[in-house]
């Protein structure tokens, strides 16, 4: 038997207390289950940012929960858990949709056109490559083949009931080879001096608030018509409006963007977990297969929108190459490269991502399960 005042003792008064009121005790194990896969997920991204690794939050806390699944079962997070995530993503999503960058937009409406020629062309151009030769159903590759905007990727996966695990080790695999080898590829190129980024605006207590309840409203509307991915699609489009026409300014502090990016690789690690040793084996050469055909298609269409727009052609692969946006902006500013012209492309594709990714594969269905 415990002594009183024992730590045991009052852990047991704890729940007899919390039973008392109605809470069940089991739930309170759910929370610190779900607590310790939330804490691994940040272990792992302060341990790659410790490193420089690429994309570090994202990549270190999905690779370690993945690795720590495979080995012992751990809890995928429940759906008030992704939903906060999808909100918080969506609002970061939108607050790039400044006066300044759809301004930027405005100048470069050739290059734009042939981006979006590009988009669509590197998705199904990777789509198919993954259909064909790896097997996989289309709503699994389209969304594995899919250039950025991994948060409403991962939503509409989660929604569709698409192979998370899969598609998300595709897309981080491109994300981190991306970051790694773009800058040397740009060099040989020929990139200019580099610049220091401009200073971050972050947004005040009550333009958070403002723009986070616009999103949550806007996604509890779309969740009632049954649009796919209703709280990153309407947190992306409620943050934009607010953005663009100036109600709101800044983005959200470091410290909540990076949990953003923790509880996404938390997400996409737990589905990862549960994909067969084998199969994980067997992405990697599809994931390399996959990278060099999104690669090679973004880089053919971006000698057409340098020429068109008049900037030089390391630029203008920057712009087009099938990374996420804060990486491929941040790479922009290290190499010297016009930030106006990287941001708005990116933002472009980003914002087209993010909103018409349900709708794409709406109709889609994922395959069914292997007995």
């Amino acid at each position: 038997m415990a002594a009183p005042g024992s730590p045991f003792r009052r852990a047991s008064a704890f729940r007899d207390a919390m039973a008392l009121f109605g809470y069940p005790t089991s739930r309170l194990a759910v929370w610190r289950r779900e607590a310790l896969v939330i804490g691994l997920a940040g272990l792992g991204g302060a341990l790659f940012s410790l490193f420089d690794v690429p994309a570090a939050w994202l990549s270190g806390s999905m690779l370690l929960i993945s690795v720590i699944g495979m080995a012992r079962p751990l809890p995928v997070l429940r759906k008030p858990w992704f939903d906060s995530t999808m909100l918080l993503s969506g609002v970061l999503i939108g607050s790039a949709a400044t006066p300044e960058a759809l301004a930027a937009a405005a100048r470069y409406p050739s290059s734009l056109a042939v981006l979006f020629v590009g988009l669509i062309t590197i998705m199904f151009a990777t789509g198919a490559y993954l259909h064909y030769v790896a097997r996989w159903s289309w709503i699994d590759s389209l969304l594995a083949a899919a250039p950025g905007a991994l948060s409403a990727v991962i939503s509409v996966a989660q929604e569709k009931g698409a192979n998370i695990g899969r598609i998300s080790v595709v897309q981080l695999f491109r994300i981190l080879v991306l970051v790694a080898v773009l800058p040397t590829i740009m060099q040989m190129t020929g990139a200019g001096v580099p610049t220091q980024p401009p200073a971050v605006v972050i947004s005040s207590a009550g333009d958070m608030l403002v723009v986070i309840a616009a999103g949550l409203a806007t996604g509890l509307v779309f969740e009632r018509w049954g649009v796919t991915a209703p709280m990153i699609l309407g947190a992306t489009l409620a943050s934009a409006v607010l953005h663009g026409t100036g109600v709101v300014h800044g983005t959200l502090p470091q410290a909540i963007q990076i949990a953003i990016l923790i509880m996404l690789g938390a997400a996409m690690g737990g589905r990862v977990s549960h994909v067969k040793r084998s199969e994980i084996l067997a992405l990697f050469p599809l994931a390399i297969g996959g990278f060099f055909v999104s690669v090679a298609v973004a880089f053919a269409f971006a000698w057409p929108a340098a020429w068109l727009a008049g900037v030089p052609y390391a630029t203008a692969m920057a712009a087009f190459a099938p990374g996420g946006l804060e990486a491929m902006a941040m790479l922009a500013f290290a190499m010297g490269l016009d930030p106006l012209y990287v941001g708005a492309h990116h933002l472009a594709r980003f914002m087209a991502l993010g909103l018409a990714m349900p709708f794409i594969v709406a109709r889609l269905k994922p395959e069914p399960p292997k007995p």
